[in-house]
């Protein structure tokens, strides 16, 4: 049986001769429509009569997100550019487009191209050159907080309702990396309302991940855009703004989202991300067809990250929080495998040696092992908040900063005492 394909190459001068040779019994690909752009092409492939699709770089309104929707309708993309046209290519495959060819090539090479996308496999033939590596899901052990090639690692910072301090552990581990001199970049992702910048008292009203995530749709993201759009909180730490308003979370769209993480891993060596609780995957209970993901931009941070921290609290209620969000996401990401630091760790909601009891029921009732303890310093956390500073600065001799700054060494790989010696030195060579 012939492979069923559609086109969504609109204005190209050689798409007619194209879909002619293409039609020949001898290639095995039969165009069962054409479409005139994406909302016509997404109908289409609503339908389930094609397998894959013909994309050209300069259609209208073709984006990441399109791309990605026509994979979760199980069409295929390959995409055509122009002879020479390079940008378009890069483009392409930018959005996902792993099979790219010049309109030039002969029909039966693209013909070979559209069985291997359905087939899943690589590219080859007169494909323009794959750009893109495959996303491997799921926490990976510990290390240095660079991998090999030169990419960053992505550390996301997650927890169940209820205010367990997800923001107050993703800013202090994101600058005690940055004091133990790695290059670190804070992205703030949560969907229901970000707060990094108001913590960290930067007066923003444009969140910096929005517009980044914006250019990524449209291919135009790079390192010198995303450095533009992040604040520079101080040398060695960025900051990518939130939604302050959480209306806007439409605007972060997840396929855009992981673009925006794969050119921070390019920009910084560490990127730790503010993440959304939700992990609920209920749109199909509103839409009867594919609909806007409120809590997919936070699926995608936790399935992208290299580590995902999940941070719970140290009473009763949030500790059944934390377990039931552990099973949640052991249902929607199996594969992600999180480190679990408990927070506000204080004596009296538990009752005897808190550390022990918490440690205890979690390996009871979640089958998890604490990973780190954080103790409650209320009065160094509200210094920090009222003046608008990191704990390093406003509590530098709190043990909550101290905690955090043995987190950070450790997931950075960066001991704590020769980032102290550092220091030592460079003082001493200054006076």
């Amino acid at each position: 049986m012939a492979l069923q394909v559609f086109t969504a190459v609109t204005g190209a001068a050689w798409e007619s001769a194209l879909v002619a040779a293409l039609d020949r019994a001898d290639h095995g690909v039969t165009v069962v429509r054409r479409c005139v752009d994406v909302s016509e092409l997404l109908a289409a492939a609503a339908t389930g009569t094609g397998a894959a699709a013909l994309l050209s770089a300069d259609l209208r309104r073709l984006d990441a997100d399109a791309v990605a929707r026509l994979a979760a309708a199980g069409v295929a993309a390959v995409g055509l550019v122009d002879p020479g046209d390079e940008r378009g290519a890069a483009r392409l495959q930018a959005w996902g487009v792993l099979h790219v060819l010049p309109a030039d090539a002969a029909p039966e090479d693209i013909a070979e191209a559209l069985r291997d996308a359905v087939a899943g496999g690589p590219p080859r033939g007169r494909d323009v050159a794959d750009t893109r590596s495959a996303l491997d899901g799921g926490a990976r052990p510990l290390g240095p907080a660079e991998r090999e090639g030169g990419e960053g690692i992505v550390v996301a910072v997650w927890g169940p309702t209820g205010a367990p301090g997800r923001t107050t552990v993703a800013v202090g581990l994101a600058d005690e990396a940055a004091r133990l001199g790695v290059e670190t970049l804070l992205v703030d992702a949560d969907v229901y309302g970000g707060v990094v910048a108001q913590v960290l008292g930067l007066l923003d009203e444009s969140p910096g991940l929005a517009a980044a995530a914006r250019r990524a749709a449209t291919g135009g993201l790079d390192e010198a855009a995303l450095r533009r759009l992040a604040w520079e909180v101080r040398p060695g730490l960025a900051v990518l703004t939130g939604l302050a308003r959480a209306h806007r979370w439409p605007e972060l769209r997840p396929s855009a989202v992981v673009q925006v993480l794969e050119e921070a891993r390019r920009t910084a060596a560490l990127t730790v991300v503010d993440c959304g609780f939700n992990l609920e995957e209920d749109e199909e209970l509103s839409f009867d067809t594919a609909a806007p993901r409120r809590n997919g931009a936070t699926l995608a941070v936790l399935e992208t990250a290299d580590v995902v921290l999940c941070v719970g609290g140290a009473d009763p209620v949030a500790l059944q929080r934390c377990i039931r969000a552990l099973g949640d996401l052991r249902d929607v990401l199996p594969d992600v495998e999180p480190l679990l630091v408990v927070n506000q760790v204080r004596r009296g909601p538990v009752p005897g040696d808190p550390r022990r009891e918490i440690a205890e029921a979690l390996t009871r009732f979640a089958a998890r092992e604490v990973d780190c303890f954080l103790p409650a310093d209320r009065r160094a956390t509200d210094a920090a908040l009222g003046s608008g500073r990191t704990l390093a600065e406003a509590a530098p001799a709190s043990a909550l900063r101290e905690e955090l700054r043995a987190l950070a060494a450790r997931l950075t790989g960066v001991p704590v005492r020769a980032a102290r010696r550092g220091r030592a030195r460079a003082g001493r060579a200054a006076g």
